[in-house]
Protein backbone atom coordinates (compact mmCIF):
# COMPACT_ATOMS: atom_id res chain seq x y z
CA UNK A 1 0.00 0.00 0.00
CA UNK A 2 1.40 3.38 -1.01
CA UNK A 3 1.53 6.19 1.51
CA UNK A 4 1.93 9.90 0.71
CA UNK A 5 3.87 12.67 2.44
CA UNK A 6 3.98 16.40 1.72
CA UNK A 7 7.15 18.22 2.75
CA UNK A 8 7.15 21.99 3.16
CA UNK A 9 10.46 23.77 3.67
CA UNK A 10 11.43 27.42 3.96
CA UNK A 11 14.67 29.12 4.86
CA UNK A 12 17.57 31.19 3.60
CA UNK A 13 18.47 30.23 0.03
CA UNK A 14 21.68 28.17 -0.10
CA UNK A 15 23.23 25.92 -2.75
CA UNK A 16 22.55 22.20 -2.29
CA UNK A 17 19.15 22.30 -0.59
CA UNK A 18 17.26 20.53 -3.38
CA UNK A 19 20.02 17.92 -3.72
CA UNK A 20 19.98 17.17 0.02
CA UNK A 21 16.18 16.97 0.28
CA UNK A 22 15.83 14.79 -2.81
CA UNK A 23 18.64 12.56 -1.51
CA UNK A 24 16.66 11.95 1.69
CA UNK A 25 13.62 10.97 -0.37
CA UNK A 26 15.58 8.64 -2.64
CA UNK A 27 17.66 7.00 0.08
CA UNK A 28 14.51 6.41 2.12
CA UNK A 29 12.97 4.48 -0.76
CA UNK A 30 10.41 7.17 -1.62
CA UNK A 31 9.46 8.54 -5.01
CA UNK A 32 9.14 12.30 -5.56
CA UNK A 33 5.76 12.77 -7.26
CA UNK A 34 5.48 16.53 -7.41
CA UNK A 35 7.61 19.53 -6.48
CA UNK A 36 7.21 23.30 -6.40
CA UNK A 37 10.25 25.39 -5.52
CA UNK A 38 11.01 29.08 -5.67
CA UNK A 39 13.16 31.77 -4.14
CA UNK A 40 11.24 34.74 -2.75
CA UNK A 41 13.55 37.57 -1.79
CA UNK A 42 16.41 35.69 -0.17
CA UNK A 43 14.21 32.85 1.07
CA UNK A 44 14.02 29.39 -0.45
CA UNK A 45 10.54 27.80 -0.40
CA UNK A 46 9.63 24.23 -1.34
CA UNK A 47 6.61 21.96 -1.46
CA UNK A 48 7.33 18.33 -2.32
CA UNK A 49 5.03 15.31 -2.41
CA UNK A 50 6.49 11.84 -1.92
CA UNK A 51 5.02 8.40 -2.04
CA UNK A 52 6.32 5.05 -0.90
CA UNK A 53 5.70 2.12 1.38
CA UNK A 54 4.85 2.89 5.00
CA UNK A 55 8.41 2.08 6.13
CA UNK A 56 9.91 4.39 3.47
CA UNK A 57 7.66 7.30 4.48
CA UNK A 58 8.56 6.79 8.15
CA UNK A 59 12.27 6.67 7.29
CA UNK A 60 12.01 9.89 5.21
CA UNK A 61 10.03 11.60 7.99
CA UNK A 62 12.75 10.67 10.48
CA UNK A 63 15.59 11.94 8.25
CA UNK A 64 14.18 15.25 6.98
CA UNK A 65 14.67 17.13 10.31
CA UNK A 66 18.46 16.56 10.30
CA UNK A 67 18.79 17.89 6.74
CA UNK A 68 16.52 20.81 7.59
CA UNK A 69 18.71 21.68 10.58
CA UNK A 70 21.88 21.46 8.48
CA UNK A 71 20.48 24.08 6.06
CA UNK A 72 18.60 26.18 8.64
CA UNK A 73 15.21 25.26 7.16
CA UNK A 74 11.85 25.28 8.85
CA UNK A 75 9.92 22.21 7.69
CA UNK A 76 6.46 20.78 8.03
CA UNK A 77 5.79 17.14 7.15
CA UNK A 78 2.21 16.06 6.60
CA UNK A 79 0.70 12.75 5.55
CA UNK A 80 -1.83 13.07 2.75
CA UNK A 81 -3.84 11.10 0.21
CA UNK A 82 -3.71 11.15 -3.58
CA UNK A 83 -5.64 14.00 -5.07
CA UNK A 84 -9.20 13.28 -6.14
CA UNK A 85 -9.78 14.60 -9.62
CA UNK A 86 -13.16 16.16 -10.29
CA UNK A 87 -14.07 14.69 -13.67
CA UNK A 88 -16.92 17.18 -13.97
CA UNK A 89 -14.54 20.17 -13.90
CA UNK A 90 -12.53 21.61 -16.78
CA UNK A 91 -9.07 23.15 -16.28
CA UNK A 92 -8.55 26.70 -17.57
CA UNK A 93 -5.43 28.85 -17.63
CA UNK A 94 -5.81 32.48 -16.50
CA UNK A 95 -3.20 35.15 -17.31
CA UNK A 96 -3.28 38.74 -16.04
CA UNK A 97 -0.91 41.66 -16.57
CA UNK A 98 -1.51 45.12 -15.10
CA UNK A 99 0.06 48.10 -13.42
CA UNK A 100 1.01 46.87 -9.97
CA UNK A 101 -1.22 47.97 -7.11
CA UNK A 102 -2.43 46.41 -3.85
CA UNK A 103 -5.45 44.12 -3.95
CA UNK A 104 -5.15 42.56 -7.42
CA UNK A 105 -4.68 38.99 -6.14
CA UNK A 106 -7.54 39.32 -3.66
CA UNK A 107 -9.90 40.69 -6.31
CA UNK A 108 -9.08 37.96 -8.84
CA UNK A 109 -9.30 35.23 -6.18
CA UNK A 110 -12.65 36.70 -5.13
CA UNK A 111 -13.95 36.61 -8.71
CA UNK A 112 -13.34 32.86 -8.93
CA UNK A 113 -14.10 32.04 -5.29
CA UNK A 114 -17.51 33.76 -5.45
CA UNK A 115 -18.36 31.43 -8.34
CA UNK A 116 -17.19 28.30 -6.49
CA UNK A 117 -14.31 27.85 -8.96
CA UNK A 118 -11.26 26.29 -7.34
CA UNK A 119 -7.84 27.82 -7.95
CA UNK A 120 -5.49 24.87 -8.49
CA UNK A 121 -2.19 26.70 -9.06
CA UNK A 122 -1.14 30.32 -8.97
CA UNK A 123 2.05 32.24 -9.57
CA UNK A 124 2.35 36.00 -9.32
CA UNK A 125 5.23 38.40 -9.71
CA UNK A 126 6.22 41.97 -10.30
CA UNK A 127 8.68 43.47 -12.76
CA UNK A 128 9.68 46.81 -14.23
CA UNK A 129 8.11 47.64 -17.60
CA UNK A 130 10.53 48.01 -20.47
CA UNK A 131 11.57 51.58 -21.29
CA UNK A 132 9.52 53.23 -18.50
CA UNK A 133 10.41 51.15 -15.44
CA UNK A 134 6.77 51.29 -14.33
CA UNK A 135 6.01 48.58 -11.71
CA UNK A 136 4.00 45.82 -13.40
CA UNK A 137 2.13 42.82 -12.00
CA UNK A 138 1.70 39.42 -13.62
CA UNK A 139 -0.41 36.44 -12.62
CA UNK A 140 -0.71 32.96 -14.07
CA UNK A 141 -3.08 30.45 -12.58
CA UNK A 142 -5.01 27.31 -13.31
CA UNK A 143 -8.64 27.08 -12.25
CA UNK A 144 -11.01 24.11 -12.36
CA UNK A 145 -14.32 25.28 -13.80
CA UNK A 146 -17.26 23.07 -12.79
CA UNK A 147 -19.18 21.65 -15.74
CA UNK A 148 -22.30 23.38 -14.44
CA UNK A 149 -20.81 26.82 -15.24
CA UNK A 150 -21.24 27.91 -18.87
CA UNK A 151 -17.80 28.87 -20.20
CA UNK A 152 -19.04 31.64 -22.53
CA UNK A 153 -20.78 33.42 -19.64
CA UNK A 154 -17.75 32.99 -17.39
CA UNK A 155 -15.42 34.43 -20.03
CA UNK A 156 -17.74 37.41 -20.61
CA UNK A 157 -17.98 38.10 -16.88
CA UNK A 158 -14.20 37.81 -16.48
CA UNK A 159 -13.52 40.19 -19.37
CA UNK A 160 -15.95 42.73 -17.89
CA UNK A 161 -14.41 42.29 -14.42
CA UNK A 162 -10.90 42.86 -15.83
CA UNK A 163 -11.94 45.81 -18.02
CA UNK A 164 -13.45 47.55 -14.98
CA UNK A 165 -10.07 47.22 -13.19
CA UNK A 166 -7.84 47.95 -16.20
CA UNK A 167 -6.37 44.44 -16.16
CA UNK A 168 -5.11 42.85 -19.37
CA UNK A 169 -6.26 39.24 -19.03
CA UNK A 170 -7.15 36.01 -20.77
CA UNK A 171 -8.87 32.77 -19.81
CA UNK A 172 -8.29 29.78 -22.08
CA UNK A 173 -8.52 25.99 -21.82
CA UNK A 174 -5.43 24.51 -20.21
CA UNK A 175 -3.51 22.34 -22.60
Amino acid sequence: MQEFLVVSAIGEDKPGIINALSQVATESGCNILDTRMTVLGGEFALLMMLNGAEAAIIKASDQFPAVADRFGLTTILKRTQPRRVNQAARPYRVNVVALDHPGIVREIAGFFGNRQINIEEMETGTYAAAHTGTPMFSLEMTVNVPATIPIAGLKDAFVTFCDERNLDASIEPRR
